[in-house]
């Protein structure tokens, strides 16, 4: 394949369908948005409304930042270092993504809450009454960085897993040490991954919804939520969304300016041979407590307060509800999502590497929009046009997952093509000159090569859509409960045990996803 060859028609076709498909929410957004005139510029320039907009954009930039210089160091630790258990490391700093953000934000507010949290508790015996307040930008910030960061871990350490060694030893062979080579070889081939793996922390911190109204954090997610919830004014909503919608297009146009044009080229026979460990030394103690610190803030102090919450609960005389219908529904909606999305991912993800054009440069780019627009918008733009347009469809599982793939389309997008940029076009051009057809180097030559980046698209689209609870609570059919559904009614009802329990069975199902996608991979 070259980029001067007519890209084959079926790979464009599908991408005009999807193209059209993920625009829909954001005709929906113009229709309500333009419905009411001259108001536009009085809603947008209205101080609380700029206040919005300052956050937002601030939070996720630090938060995407924050993420970098964890997930970079993680990725690292885990597969090319003598990291002790380092296989144990990867899935235990993995595993926040399994926990919802409201569930995540609720167990540090527990935990570190002015009054009445754990750690104020355990300090009072030493005369403190109350500790510094974790509402507003540290607990937003705290809380979006350990609940996303993952997304910029599996990005990058996919990457780092098809980087070839060659270029690393030949830096060394030249006199440079472990750390001169990480920071002028390993780290500018990395670039894709951390390009995609930033937007899509980024773009998660502005749609978030639980995170930052637990947090008393004005954003964008907050304030459209109260403009639909409280006030029931929909058009002064999707003027709200389309600000935001408008910040993730100047994210991508900045995205755009920064990413180099460069080749990353690295996949072939030499990036499947073993690399050498590098030996931590005395660095060792230090990277196992750096593992151990994120670990704790992401995984278990979340468990450890929800078991609190269950064990409460028994005491009261609790008794477990039924969970395997909804968790049934969970995975069978997440996973039919996860798969949908990785189809409809790959044409674009190859469009995008080895046939660019404007038409796919915007198809990718309404991806990356779309992840950004809130769940409760998108779920809205469907309810019309299904209500209006396609009543058979509307409150259907098939309408679920239409919209799991409008939402999260990105998250397989962005790893699949971050692993595409890494195979060198030459091997698959060798594989065409000996006879094999376009199909044929497809599924024998390329798909094997960035399976790694696949594998993980799947997952995090996996991942997030069983998380997702606004359009599965306004979208999925009729008595069709997950477990997202059963921790916010429960929440509701303020029962925390049934909270609780619905948490942990989330968790155990994310944890034997991640074991799955391991086991995938190559021993290291």
């Amino acid at each position: 394949m070259s980029k001067a060859v007519r890209p084959p028609l079926f790979l464009t076709l599908v991408a005009v369908v999807v193209a059209i498909a993920i625009a829909l929410p954001l005709v929906y957004l113009v229709i309500r948005a333009t419905s009411i005139g001259g108001e536009i510029v009085e809603i947008i320039t209205r101080p609380r409304n700029l206040t919005v907009l300052f956050n937002s954009t601030v939070m996720m930039l630090v938060v995407a930042l924050l993420s970098a210089l964890i997930a970079v160091p993680l990725a690292f630790l885990t597969v090319r270092t003598d990291l002790p258990g380092r296989r144990f490391w990867l899935v235990a700093t993995t595993l926040p993504l399994a926990v919802p953000s409201y569930v995540g934000s609720f167990a540090l507010i527990a935990a570190f809450a002015p009054r009445g949290s754990f750690l104020q508790l355990l300090l009072q015996p030493l005369g403190v009454e109350e500790l510094p307040s974790i509402y507003g930008w540290f607990g937003v910030i705290l809380a979006m960085t350990l609940f996303t960061y993952p997304y910029m871990l599996l990005s990058v350490r996919s990457a780092l897993q098809g980087l070839d060694p060659t270029l690393e030893e030949a830096s060394r062979s030249m006199g440079y040490n472990s750390r001169q080579t990480f920071f002028r070889v390993t780290l500018p081939q990395l670039k894709p991954s951390l390009i995609a793996g930033g937007l899509l922390v980024a773009l998660y911190a502005v749609r978030d919804f639980g995170t930052p109204s637990l947090m008393q954090f004005d954003a964008f997610t907050r304030a459209i939520f109260i403009q639909y919830k409280a006030s029931f004014n929909r058009d002064s909503a999707a003027v709200l969304s389309l600000m935001l919608v408008t910040l993730v297009l100047l994210m991508l146009w900045l995205e755009y300016r920064v990413r180099s044009r460069g080749a990353y080229y690295s996949r072939g026979s030499a990036s499947l041979r073993n690399v050498k460990a590098i030996k931590l030394g005395i660095w060792k103690f230090p990277a196992l407590l750096f593992c151990s610190l994120i670990a704790f803030l992401g995984v278990v102090l979340p468990i450890v307060i929800t078991l609190f919450w269950l064990i409460q609960g028994l005491q009261n005389g609790y008794s477990f509800t039924n969970l395997f219908p909804a968790t049934l529904n969970s995975i069978t909606a997440s996973g039919l999502a996860a798969i949908a999305t990785t189809i409809l991912a790959l044409p674009i993800a190859i469009l995008s590497v080895r046939f660019p054009s404007r038409f796919i440069a915007t198809v990718e780019s309404f991806t990356y929009v779309c992840f950004g627009v809130p769940g409760i918008v998108v779920a809205l733009s469907l309810v019309f046009f299904g209500a209006n347009y396609l009543p058979m469809l509307y409150q259907t599982l098939g309408m679920l997952i239409f919209a799991f793939v409008v939402l999260f389309l990105q998250q397989s997008v962005g790893t699949v093509r971050s692993s595409l940029l890494q195979v060198n076009p030459q091997i698959e051009e060798a594989a065409r000159s000996l006879g094999k057809t376009p199909w044929q180097t497809l599924k024998y030559v390329t798909l094997p090569l960035v399976s790694p980046g696949i594998v993980s698209g799947a997952v995090l689209v996996f991942l997030t859509a069983i998380k997702e609870l606004p359009a599965t609570i306004m979208l999925a059919p009729i008595e069709f409960d997950t477990l997202a559904v059963k921790i916010w009614k429960a929440t509701e009802n303020v029962d925390f045990a049934d909270a609780a329990a619905a948490s942990l069975m989330i968790l155990l199902v994310s944890i034997i996803s991640t074991f799955l996608v391991l086991s995938q991979e190559k021993k290291n």
